[in-house]
Parts: C-alpha cells; sequence; structure tokens
C-alpha cells in the first residue's frame, strides 16, 4: 500500500477505528499526494517571486490569460478568481463562508467537532465520493422505497452494494422511523450500515418533524449500541425549504458526536438551496471526534477528487462566494422562499378541495420541490404519456402508482390549470379503458 495511504489509515485507526473499519477498499487505498505537481506549484506559489513556472496555465501581463470575448461577460470579477485553477478542496474563502452558513443555520452543531466543508461538483459528485470511500460490494445501502433513483446508480451499480429499501411512511402516513430502525438492525451480521437521509425527500417533499426526527436518530443510535458501524448521510439537497410542521434543521448536527460508530456526513449545495443548478457547487463535511480524523477523511476526499475531476469550476464558487458576501443575499432568499412556500400551499390547497378524490390520494408534503400522487384508477406511466402527447403537460412516473409533480417550477397562479390537466388525463383513460 502506498506509505501515504497507509498513514492515513493509522490516523484513523488511531482515532477511531470503527471509522477505519467503515471505509471501502478503495477508501483505504486512497490518498492525497504530498509529492505532486499540486503541492509543489503550492509551494512555488506562495515562494517563487521572480518565474512560477509550475502549474499548467498561461499568464499574460502578470494574470491568467483569457479571451475578450469571455471576460467581457465576466467583467465584474478578476481573471485570478475565475480563470486559475480551484484547488482540489475548493476556493478557501467559499469553504469558510459554507462552514458559517452551516452554523447559523444549524444550532444544534454548536460544541460539536466537524470538519470544513470541501466543495464538490454538486450534490451526485458528493455522494459519489461517499459511495467511493465507503461502498463496496455486498454492503447495505438503505433508503426509503421513495427515494431519488441515482441512488441506485451511484451505489449499486459503481460500488456494487446494495439497496435495502423500507417504507417512507408510517400507516399514520409520518416517518416510519420503525422501518428504518428495523432495517439498520438487519445489518448486524455485517456489521455496517449506509444510511441515506434525504430531507426535504425527493420525490415526496415530506421533511420528519421534531418527534420524528428524534426517533431517527435514536434508530440509528440503536444501530451503533448494537455494534453496527453506521455511515449516516444527510442528503440535504433542498435544505431551508421548509414550509410547515417540520424540522428546521439537518440531522447532521443531532448526529455529530453521537457515538464513535457513527459517522455523520453531509452532503449539501447551493444547486438547490441558492438556485444555481448550473453552477454545480456541492459541500461534502465530515462529523468525527478529533480534528486528526477529520484531516484523514478530508485527505482521503480530496484524493477522490484529484483522482476523478482533479478541481471543481472555479468560476461558480467565485459567484457563490460573491453571492454569500452580498448584504442583499438574505432578503433575496426569503422572497424566492416566500414564492416557493406559496407554491406549496396553493398545490395543497387545490389537493385538499375535494374534486380529485376519487382518482387519487397524495403523500403527506411540506417542504422542497414536489409532491407525490397516489393514483388510484390508472397506470402512473400511461398517465404520463397521455399527459404529454395530449396536454403538453410533463410529470415522473414512479412506478405503477405514483406521478411526481415539481410545483416549484409552476407559477402559482397555473397550479390549479395543472392539476386539473392532470385529472382530465386520468378521466380519459378512464373513459378508453371503459369502452
Amino acid at each position: 500500500m502506498q506509505p501515504l495511504a497507509q498513514k492515513l489509515n493509522e490516523t484513523l485507526q488511531a482515532e477511531n477505528p470503527h471509522v477505519y473499519d467503515m471505509l471501502s477498499d478503495l477508501g483505504k487505498q486512497i490518498y492525497f499526494p504530498k509529492e505532486g505537481i499540486l503541492s509543489q506549484s503550492a509551494e512555488a506559489k506562495a515562494k517563487a517571486k521572480k518565474y512560477n513556472a509550475t502549474i499548467g496555465i498561461a499568464l499574460e501581463n502578470r494574470e491568467p490569460m483569457h479571451l475578450k470575448v469571455i471576460q467581457d461577460t465576466l467583467s465584474a470579477y478578476a481573471p485570478k478568481d475565475i480563470y486559475e485553477y480551484a484547488p482540489p478542496a475548493g476556493k478557501p474563502e467559499l469553504r469558510a463562508a459554507w462552514r458559517k452558513k452551516m452554523i447559523e443555520e444549524n444550532p444544534s452543531l454548536e460544541g460539536k467537532t466537524f470538519g470544513n466543508p470541501l466543495v464538490t461538483n454538486a450534490l451526485t459528485h458528493g455522494l459519489s465520493i461517499v459511495a467511493d470511500l465507503f461502498a463496496g460490494p455486498g454492503d447495505s445501502v438503505i433508503i426509503p422505497d421513495k427515494n431519488w433513483e441515482n441512488y441506485e446508480l451511484t451505489f449499486t451499480i459503481r460500488r456494487g452494494a446494495e439497496i435495502v429499501n423500507y417504507p417512507l411512511y408510517n400507516e399514520q402516513g409520518t416517518f416510519n422511523a420503525a422501518g428504518l430502525r428495523e432495517s439498520i438492525l438487519a445489518q448486524k451480521e455485517k456489521g455496517k450500515a449506509i444510511v441515506i437521509l434525504n430531507f426535504p425527500n425527493n420525490p415526496t417533499g415530506y421533511t420528519p418533524n421534531a418527534a420524528e426526527g428524534k426517533e431517527i436518530v435514536a434508530a440509528i443510535l440503536a444501530g451503533a449500541e448494537a455494534g453496527i458501524n453506521v455511515v449516516a448521510v444527510t442528503d440535504d439537497a433542498y435544505f431551508g425549504l421548509f414550509f410547515e410542521n417540520s424540522l428546521t434543521e439537518s440531522l447532521f448536527g443531532a448526529l455529530s458526536n453521537l457515538h464513535p460508530r457513527i459517522l455523520p456526513i453531509k452532503v449539501d449545495g447551493a444547486t438547490k438551496e441558492e438556485y444555481v443548478w448550473g453552477f454545480r457547487v456541492g459541500f461534502i463535511t465530515y462529523s468525527g471526534n478529533s480534528d486528526a480524523l477529520l484531516g484523514a477523511l478530508e485527505q482521503k476526499t480530496m484524493g477522490i477528487i484529484r483522482g476523478t475531476i482533479s478541481s471543481g469550476p472555479h468560476p461558480s464558487q467565485t459567484f457563490v462566494l460573491h453571492a454569500l458576501n452580498s448584504p442583499e443575499f438574505h432578503a433575496q432568499k426569503e422572497e424566492k422562499f416566500a414564492i416557493m412556500k406559496g407554491r406549496a400551499n396553493r398545490t395543497k390547497a387545490v389537493l385538499d378541495s375535494g374534486k380529485f378524490d376519487a382518482v387519487w390520494d397524495y403523500y403527506p408534503f411540506n417542504s422542497g420541490y414536489f409532491m407525490c400522487l397516489k393514483l388510484k384508477t390508472v397506470d402512473a406511466e400511461t398517465l404520463r404519456n397521455h399527459l404529454l402527447e395530449h396536454y403538453g403537460v410533463g410529470t415522473i412516473a414512479l412506478g405503477e402508482t405514483d406521478l411526481r409533480v415539481a410545483f416549484s417550477c409552476i407559477e402559482e397562479s397555473e397550479i390549479e390549470d395543472l392539476f386539473n390537466l392532470i385529472h382530465q388525463g386520468v378521466l380519459d383513460l378512464e373513459k378508453a379503458a371503459v369502452k
């Protein structure tokens, strides 16, 4: 094994052997090169005051070379903040600003030990880093039956792990913490479980309330106390979009420093939170029992980044940093939040009108971008195609009964018309079936 990887592994074993045991084979072998192009270039950047002939960029008049046709559209930014490579871990100022934001928005992090966020190429990249470091053949990835389909590609197809599902909702229509607990404890023989907590949930738009949140934490703790090493991943893609009766913090804070056998990992980003989907700026943050452990995990994460994308895009990191530091940032976020909440409330009011009760129910939702219909009389894929072909309406079919509707991209004044058209589509199919 490469000596740098061995040293990181020894640090993890000394600081928390359970975390070391959570690593995949790749996770154990990965490291960030200390004596390569990047480290030598960083040293030269600090000391080579006359000529710096290290990194593979071009300079002109002592600033990054660039084309005027590009710079003309980015004239608010200095060339050094958009054209140079960003560090593999991300722009330091952005990492610090995001950490500050995390603490402000998650008071439960007070007094907890957690690392500095590392910048990822949005959340999918962050989740793939988790998969690379911790998932391998035979490992169980525990997710609810209502989930984002990309988890299968990321953890199962890429890394050979096995998906374990439990029902998202219980009979009361609230979060099924008992099902989660059962699924974790079922991994006793394996001794390891990767648990993904995605709230607000995609596709249902559901976030547990405070009492349910405590039940989730208790379920994960029960697994740890039973001798199971739990990689607890909070996929906080839609963080902050909490509209009614739900947690308003990530469970990352409550899970941090909870038990030596629990490794909390927060995957989040500006993508949805700041409405910059195409910027591809995400973050991955670890919680642990010591700075040495967090440092080792950071080095391994940087190794994964260096070995895949090398580093994330610099311009979008600069744009997000500028937004976070802007005095108008919070007011503008509140303005967009109000619009999104209005759309969610209007959706619920339309669905609660009673007009559609014969043809569908809907799963409880209180947050995020989406909600899900549970169709009673027609097949979801058949309806999806019918709506596209006859009404120009796009929806997402999930299984036989579930139809996901993104109210996030529909104006509040048009929401009722949208559901009227979906309803008409159901009636069309019912009528055709009778014939």
